[in-house]
């Protein structure tokens, strides 16, 4: 389709002004695992290799264009640490390339990397960082007891509280960062949560005339 070559083109000439991308192939196939929200899916399992699944009847150019700049920060991934096995290293490659689309295209982070996790789920990741048997469909897609998308929202406050820390560093600068480099991160972020979570509970406030008033004048 004419439309998918365009869209590559974009990306490729988007992503060049940022980081030196290496040789890959792009193989584009009509089917159902997609994205519902977009009708769009895609991923890089290997190196050089960008793989795109798409509804022809629902192809949107710039939806495209911003998928395939996310894949295009795995690929530059892949000529150093990769991906990665555990979850703590798929944390921080999806994290990474969240924020290489919003450096790339700007704009508001995408659905799943704007996704809130829940409470406790940091100190769950810290637990299972090393993790190689993790299960990526239950922390990523919603296959089981964790939200949809947790796992790319954790990424994505992983990747936010690192960049605050670390003044000029940026999703292309940390492409070849090793995951235990953010492993402090998430233990602040824990120890955040903590902090939140041990805050005293003020309660409701007193009744007008049970010692003070509804305005709270003595």
């Amino acid at each position: 389709m004419p439309e998918i070559r365009a869209a590559a083109r974009e990306a490729v000439a988007r992503v060049s002004d940022h980081a030196d991308l290496p040789p890959f192939d792009l193989v584009a196939k009509a089917g159902p695992e997609v994205i519902a929200e977009w009708g769009l899916g895609a991923r890089s399992p290997s190196p050089g290799l960008i793989e795109v699944t798409l509804r022809p009847d629902r192809l949107d150019p710039a939806l495209l264009v911003r998928i395939l700049v996310r894949e295009m920060h795995h690929l530059i991934r892949w000529d150093g640490p990769g991906y990665g096995r555990s979850l703590g290293e798929a944390l921080v490659s999806e994290g990474l390339a969240g924020h290489f689309v919003l450096q790339v295209l700007g704009g508001r982070p995408d659905p799943w990397d704007a996704m809130r996790p829940a409470a406790g789920l940091a100190r769950q990741a810290m637990n299972e960082w090393a993790r190689l048997d993790y299960d990526h469909a239950r922390w990523f897609h919603g296959k089981g007891d964790i939200r949809k998308w947790a796992g790319y929202g954790l990424g994505h406050l992983l990747v936010v509280e690192h960049l605050a820390q670390n003044q000029g560093e940026m999703a292309t600068s940390l492409a070849g960062a090793r995951a235990e480099a953010f492993r402090p991160t998430l233990r602040r972020l824990v120890g955040t949560e903590a902090a939140a979570e041990d805050e005293p509970d003020a309660g409701p406030p007193e009744a007008a005339g049970a010692g003070q008033d509804a305005g709270g004048a003595a």
